[in-house]
């Protein structure tokens, strides 16, 4: 089974990016499953219903988030009646939405687990904890199971990675909108990279137009941050998982021009 997971979609350029280059990637490389991170699709800040919408009809099957999930208010009620949207599960209880999903691909149930991690964001409760709470029940509903770790630090994301090799089949980074070059199959199985990277601009920083970002640095004085124009690229990793055992045999970073 070939499953593409998609990083962290800022912006126009971002949501003009999936648009043109999802269908295309997933003809290509025959991808059977698509999860893409949603949370910055909205000028960088949160996502809309109607955004989410167009996601899905072009080729995303789960959408997941991170620390700004709530910073549109109009998601509040969508993602309370639409589960193919997550956010983290290690939110406190009774928070809308749900943060993870059973779906199918083809004859195969497929697992999505978003969690976020704790150091240097917000203090919510154990991603690691809530990881050992839900997995046995996605364990018992599907063979492949694909976690989304949005973190802020790398050991964070590397620590999860390691505390969930041979339970799960993939283990991705997201947040830091920057792809790191360390993709693997980890000795149990489980496919890892510390970070997708973004799908969005790629002449700004981590999305934002440079020269607001270079005020902010110099200047040490608030900035609102707007969107980088000019050219945008897609990335994220393609990974291939046995659907009988679950575990993953190869994953490969993708960086696509848009």
């Amino acid at each position: 089974m070939n499953i593409l997971m998609v990083g962290d979609v800022f912006g126009e350029p971002g949501r003009a990016a999936i648009a043109k280059l999802l269908p295309r990637l997933r003809q290509e490389h025959a991808i059977d499953l698509c999860v893409v991170n949603v949370e910055n699709a909205a000028g960088g800040f949160g996502v809309s219903p109607a955004m989410c919408r167009q996601f899905l009809e072009q080729g995303a099957d789960v959408m997941t988030s991170g620390n700004h999930i709530w910073d549109r208010k109009e998601i509040v009620e969508y993602i309370t009646r639409e589960n193919l949207l997550l956010r983290p599960a290690n939110f406190p209880a009774g928070t809308p939405g749900v943060g993870h999903v059973t779906v199918k691909a083809g004859p195969h149930r497929v697992g999505v687990l978003n969690l976020m991690g704790r150091v240097f964001m917000n203090p919510i409760d154990c991603p690691f904890r809530k990881a050992d709470e839900i997995l046995p029940e996605l364990a018992r509903e599907a063979r492949i199971v694909l976690v989304d770790m949005h973190c802020e630090a790398t050991s964070e994301s590397q620590a999860m990675g390691w505390y969930l090799d041979g339970r799960v089949s993939a283990v991705v980074g997201t947040h830091r909108h920057v792809q790191t070059a360390d993709e693997r199959v980890l000795p149990a199985g489980t496919a890892y990279i510390t970070d997708l990277g973004m799908t969005g601009p790629t002449e700004g920083v981590i999305g934002v137009d440079r020269e607001l970002i270079l005020q902010r640095f110099v200047s040490q004085m608030p900035v609102r941050f707007e969107p980088a124009k000019g050219p945008a690229a897609l990335h994220g990793v393609v990974i291939v998982v046995d659907p009988d055992s679950g575990r993953a045999s190869d994953i490969r970073r993708l960086r696509v021009p848009a």
